[in-house]
């Protein structure tokens, strides 16, 4: 059981999670192209809600609110609704056992974190501790409890680490990287300067491409995407379904008694990390919901991204070669890290297989 100093230094951290995400700067700030300031998003959430009808009708034009009973994919589009045509949020999220400001730090993290910082000096950086993760959620997801119950259910913390990422990237937007990874590039040289930022909501990088008859042996897809580096507006559909998936499986486990260690039905891989996380972006790709998919058509599949060199538009996705995420690996096709598509640099310090709990 927590004890009440503990508690109330959870909570103090969550108000002063809160009070940094509505901090402001100087409006004067040029900012990144194609990223939107914080400020700007919070001086928009704080008008609408100030003044809440125009001319008689609410200036948030949003629809009646789903029954708690309505499906959980219909519950989290409500809450998080996707628009494609605004900017991608200047947020940069991480995760790590202690926020950077605490001595506990690790030393051999602090350049690699700094890197980000550095590179994007008009985004708004969180490093989320485990003491302030748990609460963000709980206040993020406060309308959609099923979520939460999931979130604080998983047994793993490498698992909590993995359903973080989709959480707070389907709320709030951004770009999420692992702590273990190194900015090359500012995010706004990511893409293309022709390619119209409008009509993207998605990025993602190819993990692995194994083109050997062993490839299973080592990876969990033959195309792999990355989990540890993602770009997203709200509300994507890709985080809905993933987030959704990964609370389905979750309570299902939970009221069977087996979401526990080595009881589970479903490995790290395939129910929070790349393996689920790959199935997903395929499945979008798929959606007839999303895509104009005739009678006869192909379905997307790896071989659509095996051997790809340059950026790749999927309707609103843009996926990376694998050197832009994975640089340096001297496999698969990966450019050095010296490459001009070479954006992320992973260090694979794989801290999560430390974890006493596995």
């Amino acid at each position: 059981m927590p004890t009440f100093r503990k508690s109330v230094f959870a909570a103090i951290c969550l108000i002063a999670f809160v009070y940094l995400l509505r901090s402001t700067r100087p409006s004067d700030i040029p900012g990144a192209p194609g990223y939107k300031p914080v400020p700007d998003i919070f001086t928009e959430e704080q008008n609408a809600l100030r003044n809440p009808r125009r001319n008689g009708k609410s200036s948030l034009q949003q629809p009646l609110a789903p029954p708690p009973t309505a499906p959980l994919r219909e519950r989290l589009r409500f809450q998080f609704p996707y628009n494609l045509e605004t900017q991608f949020p200047a947020y940069i999220w991480q995760t790590w056992k202690y926020a950077p400001s605490s001595k506990y730090f690790d030393a051999d993290l602090r350049d690699m974190e700094a890197s980000w910082t550095e590179m994007h000096p008009y985004f708004m950086h969180q490093v989320i501790g485990d003491d302030t993760q748990r609460h963000l959620i709980e206040y993020l997801y406060g309308s959609v409890p099923d979520v939460f119950e999931a979130y604080d259910s998983l047994p793993l913390a490498v698992m909590k680490a993995d359903f973080f990422r989709y959480l707070v990237l389907l709320a709030r937007g951004g770009i999420y990287s692992d702590i273990d990874t190194r900015a090359l590039k500012p995010a706004h040289f990511w893409l293309p300067e022709d390619l119209d930022r409008k009509t993207i909501g998605f990025m993602v990088g190819i993990e692995a491409d194994p083109d050997r008859p062993d490839w299973h042996d080592w990876y969990t897809r033959r195309i792999q995407f990355c989990q540890w580096t993602i770009v997203a507006k709200p509300g994507h559909p890709i985080l809905r379904d993933m987030v959704a998936y990964i609370t389905e499986e979750a309570l299902r486990m939970k009221r069977a008694g087996i979401l526990k260690v080595g009881k589970m039905d479903r490995t790290v891989m395939e129910f929070t990390g790349p393996g689920a996380w790959t199935d997903a972006v395929f499945r979008y790709f798929n959606d007839p919901d999303y895509f104009n998919i005739l009678p006869g058509d192909k379905n997307v599949a790896y071989e659509d991204f095996s051997g790809q060199t340059t950026h790749r538009k999927v309707g609103d996705v843009v996926v990376l070669p694998i050197t832009s995420f994975s640089p340096g690996v001297g496999q698969m096709g990966a450019g050095d890290t010296d490459h001009p598509m070479a954006f992320v640099k992973h260090m694979f310090d794989g801290t999560w297989k430390t974890d006493p709990s596995l």
